[in-house]
């Protein structure tokens, strides 16, 4: 490193220096401030494009009670404009609801999917999945439930993943699981929410107490409920 013995020498290779880089500083400065303009005005457009999409949401979802075949439509056009927005997630959960109020299971699943993938928080995520693995269970794809089921979800749903579960299980005939999974649902307090619970637990019981003709003669049936 070059050691300047006067002012100077340091004021003229400051000179010298300005004068081979000005230029480019000043450029760079001008390249900055542009940048930061730029990128005020990007955020700027970016809030005004979230407002839009916000107002098109809360349309879709007036219109919901007012046309369902035009919400559905609509709908289905929202999300395919707006793939990577967090509205979309709450919008393919109403397309969902409004399916199953036609027991149109296919297009259930396929907006419950949707709704899983675009998914902005864990918890809506969650909500999607227990959702979709509830009617996997009333169209017996037990192994489908089991796997939507087995993807990482908030601790805080426990009991209604477990609760689940055992549905499938006890569907299937395999009591021993499904009783393993409602005690662990009562554990993770799950009565507080499904009050039900205790009282799929012990109807266990009574099947496991049964006699074995009686048990044969008079078979537990069971049917799922979608919530």
């Amino acid at each position: 490193m070059e050691i300047y013995q006067t002012e100077e020498q340091q004021v003229e290779a400051i000179k010298g220096y300005w004068a081979q880089n000005g230029n480019t500083i000043i450029a760079g400065i001008a390249l900055g401030l542009a940048g930061f303009i730029g990128f005020n005005l990007y955020q700027d457009d970016k809030f005004e494009q979230e407002l839009a999409v916000s107002d098109s949401y809360q349309a879709l979802i007036e219109q919901s009670s007012k046309d369902a075949k035009a919400f559905t439509e609509n709908g289905e056009k929202f999300i395919s404009e707006n793939g990577d927005n967090s509205y979309v997630s709450l919008t393919a959960l109403a397309l969902a609801k409004e399916a199953a109020s036609h027991k149109d299971w296919t297009q259930v699943q396929k907006h419950l999917t949707t709704a899983i993938n675009s998914a902005p928080t864990d918890g809506i995520k969650a909500i999607a999945s227990l959702r979709l693995a509830r009617v996997q269970v009333q169209l017996e794809q037990y192994s489908d439930a089991l796997a939507t089921l087995s993807n990482n979800l908030p601790e805080s749903f426990t009991a209604a993943i477990e609760e689940i579960k055992g549905d499938a299980y006890l569907q299937q005939g395999k009591n021993d699981l499904a009783r393993n999974a409602y005690q662990a649902a009562i554990a993770a307090d799950g009565i507080a929410t499904s009050p039900s619970l205790q009282i799929k637990l012990d109807d266990l019981a009574q099947v496991t107490t049964l006699p074995s003709k009686e048990l044969v003669a008079a078979p537990v049936v069971t049917e799922p409920v979608v919530k």
